[in-house]
């Protein structure tokens, strides 16, 4: 449809150009006159609002029955015009009434919360909110907006809309997201456990301690395997999980990685598990990772079993061990304490069935049990992509049974269990509790950590995943920039006094306070150094998580980061500096300060122009004719225009010329043509000064 005219419209409605015309100002449609002409989707929306209310339904009504009387229903349409017009105040009067009585009986309507779908039709809204369509789109064009009856609105419109008529309105959750978050299904799901279903299951234990004390060992020991072969080094650097038969009882390992930089994993290792032993070399006693150990024990609240391992050796001493472990409050049960602590040799075999005998007698005492007959819950241990199988996870079943192609959800990731593979590379068909499988089928590479759960179907577990992964994108466009010294100006400019976050690791202590000292010295009036943390040893991803959420620098004396620290500090844009001269931190923290100080600007003169003549140029306005006394004049530069001594204007220059062609600068002793930009009064004799500003960095103020 193309444009039409006002009157044109008010003939087709059945009204004046006058009526048509103020009607048209109360819904903020400007016209001038009869001849104005409205737009296609204007004419619509005020065809809508202003129609005969009986011809819509009619439509609907004579469409079924009289499908073939086209020719009747439009002289019908014509000769009922006013008798609709009657019908239709008789109608808005009953609907006062109804309004009324409505207002009596139905507080509790007005009091209940409609729900709204994201996005609604204009006459769906007009239902729920029992209103005429006419009305709504009518308060629509008062807010700019225009809608048909059938067009869709989103949420935040229907919600002003509901707002004018005093009802409150929510927002409908839709299935996915009442699912949204497994951890509430999960917890759901445990609640409904009825205690007679539960079961015994075995106990899953986590074997850790300091790195080379011989816990891979032990375990290759009980296993009679030889697993330890094929790590790097001999040192274990992921967490494998494997089962064991004693006595017609089932116990699974984690076999947790010592090492430092596997803090992280060590903690996944402890929230999976049941019972902790703990592996102390009987030659070397407690160590700072076999610390860490008994505090993640601690943390998920779970039993430990102190096993003193290389009792063979020489050197060995257990009762040292048994004392340096009661500085940490592990206390065994010889000295009077909880803890059972049991002598072995990985190397020899002696003390492991005692071991085993001590595992089985303290589950029994936890009274471990699981409920088989329900869906599985389950954590992964770990997880890698194979080229040949795809995404590939080593999950450990806590509850339920897990089965070939069930519908799972895995942290940001969902599939169908394709297949399961145990540690002996045995194909299962299903897993019970306290069961560690292989799985493959998954959409992507899962975290170690996350929980896996089974849901109805396979489009659930999609909606599930793709929730959390569009929350964990939202997260991280929400999530703030960390500071670096390259960006530390841009990121700093706001507010007066300006802080800079430093933390320093060092190889010794003196170093860490010399260096938090020379730096603290660097704090003047407007930038102050704050060294919120200091330590000695290799920059951890502890120093780099506490740099994460202080937005601070990590400066390195002496010291290298440990490769998960390095890792980390990409993952979270933190600054990690490291140095092997004092004097190098303290000249880069000092730079990244002056770049936080409000810069300087100065004028520097370039040149002097004497105007000698003047031009008057069609399109261009005055051109002053010049001769270059001082230094020289550029394209680019500012001027300023001083006659008799006195500054006339302040400008920058339009245009520069040689002869006819353009000139970048012209130097002394040179003719040359200006045009000055947005001015034309010039006079022979007045002096241009050329000049520009420069940017000057300010030093700190010693």
């Amino acid at each position: 449809m193309s444009k039409i005219r006002v009157y044109e419209l008010a003939k087709k409605l059945d009204m004046s150009s006058k009526e048509l015309i103020s009607k048209l100002e109360e819904l903020s449609i400007e016209v001038n006159s009869h001849m104005s002409s409205l737009e296609e989707e204007e004419v619509n929306i005020i065809e809508e609002l202003f129609a005969k209310p009986e011809e819509t339904p009619k439509k609907e009504e004579e469409k079924k029955p009289e499908e073939p009387k086209k020719t009747n229903k439009k002289a019908k349409k014509k000769k009922l015009s006013k008798k609709e017009q009657k019908k239709q105040r008789h109608q808005e009067t009953q609907q006062k009434k109804e309004k009324t009585e409505d207002k009596s009986e139905g507080k509790n309507e007005v009091d209940d919360i409609i729900e709204l779908e994201e996005k609604i039709i204009v006459k769906d809204l007009a239902e729920k909110l029992d209103k005429n369509p006419n009305e709504i789109i009518g308060k629509l064009v008062q807010l700019g907006i225009m809608a048909a009856i059938n067009q869709e609105i989103d949420f935040e419109t229907a919600e002003l809309i509901a707002e004018e008529y005093g009802i409150e309105v929510s927002l409908k959750e839709s299935e996915e997201e009442k699912v949204e978050d497994p951890e509430e299904l999960l917890d759901f799901e445990i609640e409904e456990d009825d205690p007679k279903d539960l079961e015994f299951r075995s106990p899953v234990i986590s074997v850790m301690g300091h790195v080379d004390h011989g816990k891979t060992t032990l375990l290759d020991a009980i296993r009679k395997t030889k697993h330890v072969d094929t790590e790097a080094g001999g040192i274990t650097q992921h967490i494998g999980a494997s089962e064991i038969a004693i006595n017609d009882q089932k116990i699974v390992f984690l076999d947790t990685p010592g090492h430092e930089a596997f803090t992280s994993m060590r903690a996944r290792g402890a929230k999976a598990t049941d019972i902790a032993i703990l592996v102390v070399a009987a030659d070397d006693g407690v160590m700072p990772q076999t610390i860490e150990a008994i505090n993640h024990a601690r943390a998920a609240e779970i039993p430990m079993i102190v096993a003193i391992n290389k009792i063979d050796k020489p050197g060995a001493n257990a009762d040292r061990v048994k004392q340096e472990l009661t500085e940490h409050n592990v206390v065994i049960e010889d000295w009077g304490g909880d803890v059972i602590a049991v002598e072995v040799s990985a190397i020899e075999g002696s003390g492991i069935d005692q071991l085993l005998e001590t595992i089985l007698l303290v589950a029994e005492m936890e009274e471990l049990k699981a409920n088989p007959n329900r869906k599985a819950l389950g954590i992964v241990v770990e997880a890698n992509l194979d080229k040949g199988r795809g995404a590939v996870a080593t999950v450990l079943v806590k509850n339920g049974t897990l089965n070939i192609g069930d519908n799972v959800v895995v942290g940001l990731a969902s599939g169908k269990v394709r297949a399961m593979i145990n540690d002996s590379g045995k194909r299962l068909k299903k897993a019970g509790p306290a069961t560690a499988v292989e799985i493959t089928g998954l959409s992507e590479v899962p975290k170690a950590g996350d929980k896996l759960i089974v849901v109805d179907d396979e489009k659930m577990a999609r909606n599930i995943a793709a929730k959390r992964q569009s929350k964990v994108k939202l997260d991280k466009v929400k999530s703030d920039k960390r500071v670096s010294l390259e960006d530390l100006y841009d990121r700093m400019k706001e507010g007066e006094l300006k802080e800079l976050n430093i933390i320093v690791k060092a190889d010794v202590q003196g170093s860490v306070e010399a260096v938090k000292q020379s730096l603290s010295k660097l704090t003047n009036e407007e930038v102050v150094i704050k060294p919120i943390h200091g330590g000695v040893g290799a920059i951890t991803e502890t120093d780099v998580m506490l740099a994460s959420a202080s937005n601070a620098i990590i400066i390195g004396f002496n010291v290298r980061p440990t490769s998960s620290a390095t890792a980390i500090a990409k993952k979270e844009e933190v600054d990690l500096r490291t140095y092997r001269i004092i004097y190098q931190a303290i000249e880069d923290i000092e730079n990244a300060m002056e770049g936080m100080l409000d810069p300087e600007f100065k004028e520097v003169d370039l040149g002097k122009v004497e105007v000698r003549a003047t031009f008057k140029v069609p399109n261009a306005g005055m051109i002053a004719g010049c001769y270059v006394l001082e230094g020289k004049i550029t394209r680019n530069a500012k001027i300023r225009l001083v006659r008799d001594g006195i500054v006339v204007h302040e400008g920058e220059i339009d245009s520069l010329k040689r002869f006819k062609d353009d000139a970048k600068e012209v130097v002394k002793g040179f003719e040359c043509g200006v045009g000055i930009e947005n001015f034309n009064d010039v006079k022979e004799g007045d002096i241009i000064e050329a000049y520009e500003i420069q940017e000057v960095e300010r030093k700190l103020k010693k």
